[in-house]
C-alpha cells in the first residue's frame, strides 16, 4: 500500500471507521517504535510494526491464515446453527472481511484456510487447481480392503455424470480411512464412502497440497498467519 496516514492504516487492519481510529490516535492509544502517536502522521506500510490498546500488530495488505476448525462451528458469515468460524478470529479479521476458502461442513474438523484477498480465495477454490486434500474418516463399519478398492476404483454419486475416484486411499486403522482428493464435490468424502457401502461418523481435514496441519503446532480452535513458505506449499506441482 506504500505510505498511508496513521488512521487509515488502522481503517485497513479492521479496527474501525477511519473517524473512529483517527479518535484513537488523538487519544494516544497507538504507539509506533515504543512512541506514542498522536498526530495523524503518514507511515510506510512496509513491515510497519505499531501498538494499540497495549498490543502489537504488524501491518498486513492482506491476511492468510489458517485455522485448525472445531466441530460443530459454521463456514459462513450469516451462520444459522452454530456459530461461525469468524467467531473464533480477532474481530478485525470480520471488519477486514476475512473468509473462508471453501467451505468444510459443520461436523467436519482440521484444516480451513482464510483470507481477505479475493483473488487468492477464487484461485484456491477453483477446480481448475487440482490442489488434492488429504481427509481422515472414521467409518461406522469396520474398513475392509474392499472398501478402499471401491473408493481407488471410482464410485457413482447422485446427479455426478461420472464415477468419482479418489487419488489416493489406504486403511489407518480398523475403523479410519485416509482419502486424497481434488475435485471438491459437495459431501464428497461423506457421499463416496456411503456409496462404497460404509457411513461416515467423523472427518478431518488433515492437509491442503503441501500444508499439513499437524505441522502448524494448532490445538483446535486457534489458528496462525501463513508465512510465504507456507502459501508456496499450497501450489500444485
Amino acid at each position: 500500500m506504500g505510505k498511508l496516514t496513521l488512521d487509515r492504516i488502522l481503517q485497513s487492519q479492521g479496527f474501525g471507521t477511519r473517524k473512529w481510529c483517527g479518535e484513537v490516535v488523538a487519544a494516544g492509544e497507538v504507539n509506533i517504535a515504543d512512541e506514542i502517536v498522536s498526530d495523524n502522521r503518514v507511515f510506510e506500510t512496509r513491515g510497519l510494526v505499531f501498538g494499540i490498546f497495549g498490543e502489537e500488530w504488524i501491518f498486513r495488505e492482506n491476511v492468510y491464515i489458517a485455522l485448525n476448525k472445531p466441530a460443530n462451528f459454521e463456514c459462513s458469515r450469516k451462520a444459522s446453527h452454530h456459530p461461525g468460524v469468524h467467531t473464533l478470529l480477532p474481530e478485525q479479521f470480520a471488519r477486514r472481511d476475512v473468509q473462508p476458502v471453501g467451505r468444510l461442513d459443520h461436523d467436519t474438523t482440521g484444516l480451513l484456510l482464510m483470507s481477505d484477498d479475493g483473488p487468492f480465495i477464487h484461485t484456491q477454490s477453483s477446480p481448475k487447481r487440482h490442489i488434492p486434500k488429504v481427509y481422515v474418516a472414521t467409518t461406522h463399519d469396520p474398513v475392509t480392503p474392499g472398501l478402499v478398492a471401491s473408493l481407488l476404483a471410482g464410485v457413482k454419486l447422485h446427479d455426478e455424470p461420472a464415477p468419482l475416484a479418489a487419488l489416493t486411499c489406504s486403511m489407518v486403522d480398523t475403523h479410519r480411512i485416509e482419502i486424497v482428493l481434488e475435485q471438491g464435490k459437495y459431501h464428497q468424502v461423506k457421499r463416496m464412502l456411503a456409496a462404497a457401502g460404509n457411513h461416515c461418523v467423523a472427518l478431518c481435514r488433515s492437509q491442503i497440497g503441501g500444508l499439513k496441519l499437524d505441522g502448524l503446532g494448532l490445538a483446535e480452535g486457534e489458528w496462525c498467519y501463513l508465512d510465504d513458505a507456507q502459501l508456496a506449499l499450497l501450489k500444485p506441482d
